[in-house]
């Protein structure tokens, strides 16, 4: 995997339970920005619609050298899941709670683009401390370890 934007607000805002991988229906000059990593997934989220997953708000910068392709940065693209996945993630979904979140956006072995959903539960203020301070624990106490084996 060359190229990976990653949705770090994502990993921090949500718990997430589940993950899939799918594939992205771009267009030409898309593809091109993807890998010159000019992609965001900040406020980018899934949405279940007519049996189709549809990826909302992913910016994707338009290609510079192609001026005859008007692309919208911003518009909805489809992803490619199964049947049963898209059954299972519209279960999950319609429960109270749960949120359907792109993670990261890659180039599989194949040079295809990916988006890895997440499926989970937003985090409250709480929760988004408890997690940043279990962070911090574990890097202190992998540096710790790493200070003693030298």
């Amino acid at each position: 995997m060359r190229v990976k934007i990653i949705n770090r607000k994502a990993y921090s805002d949500f718990e997430i339970e589940e993950k899939f991988e799918c594939g992205v229906e771009l267009l030409g000059p898309e593809v091109k920005s993807i890998r010159a990593g000019r992609a965001s997934l900040k406020e980018a989220y899934a949405r279940v619609i007519n049996a189709e997953v549809w990826v909302v708000g992913m910016h994707i910068t338009p290609y510079e050298s192609l001026g005859y392709i008007e692309v919208d940065p911003r518009r909805r693209r489809r992803l490619l899941l199964h049947k049963f996945e898209i059954r299972r993630i519209l279960r999950k979904v319609e429960q109270a709670g749960y949120t359907l979140v792109p993670l990261e956006l890659y180039f599989d072995e194949k040079n295809r683009v990916k988006i890895l959903l997440g499926l989970g539960k937003g985090r409250t203020k709480y929760d988004k401390k408890q997690y940043l301070i279990e962070k911090q624990t574990v890097r202190e106490v992998e540096r710790a370890l790493k200070e003693r084996s030298r």
